[in-house]
């Protein structure tokens, strides 16, 4: 570990990302859900965009100028302006919405399975799939996702752990027990799991938080490389 920074311990964080020397992030919970920019050092909330009540939001992906906010079960994904939050559209897709990431050349989602679909960035069309394997066995509950270099970084639901994957052929590579983060919370009480994965290219260094954490941890992950 790094570092460590303040987080907003309210956050159901559902994704997270790291662009321009901000963090892009998603939050949870009927009624509480949003997508924001925050500080990642004073945790402050510099723009901030609630969903209507009857969505849940999941993982988004900065693409440009755009952000892409997926929803649990409402099957709608919405894009904002990536510095205004200001709603520029949807996307509708079939099932459950768990977490995204992007490569140059396509989306990389997951809905809470085994399976991870690759969309087309400009139509969110589905272009291609693959199931995620360890040891030949499906790696089911798959949700925030994170694209670095050629690998997907995926939190499994219900833990702590990190499932380095190669999504080409879906087999996961490396397992990270991020369980010692836990150990290291400035305080314990409501917290859920970890959920939250945002990269920053230009230092090698991740970002990982979870579910009403009050923390974020700067760590590095020699896979990164």
């Amino acid at each position: 570990m790094l570092d460590v920074f303040a987080h907003d311990p309210d956050a159901f964080t559902q994704g997270l990302v790291f662009r321009d020397g901000r963090f892009y992030e998603s939050t949870g919970l009927y009624g509480r859900s949003s997508v924001r920019i925050v500080d990642p050092t004073s945790g402050e909330v510099l723009a901030s965009t609630p969903l209507d009540s009857r969505y849940f939001g999941e993982g988004l992906e900065v693409v440009g100028e755009r952000v892409v906010q997926l929803t649990w079960r409402e099957e709608t994904a919405f894009v904002w302006d990536a510095r205004t939050l200001d709603p520029l559209g949807t996307y509708s897709y079939d099932g459950e919405g768990w977490g995204l990431c992007a490569f140059a050349d396509r989306f990389v989602m997951s809905d809470g399975s085994s399976r991870l679909t690759f969309r087309h960035l400009d139509t969110f069309e589905v272009i291609g799939s693959v199931q995620v394997l360890l040891a030949g066995e499906p790696v089911e509950d798959l949700n925030e996702l994170e694209c670095v270099g050629d690998l997907v970084y995926a939190n499994v639901w219900f833990s702590d752990e990190i499932m380095v994957i190669a999504p080409d052929t879906g087999q996961v590579i490396v397992r990270i027990d991020a369980t010692p983060l836990r150990q290291r919370l400035s305080a314990t009480e409501g917290i859920d799991v970890l959920n939250g994965i945002a990269y920053d290219p230009r230092r090698d260094v991740f970002y990982l938080t979870g579910k009403l954490w009050p923390d974020v941890f700067e760590v590095r992950i020699g896979t990164s490389q």
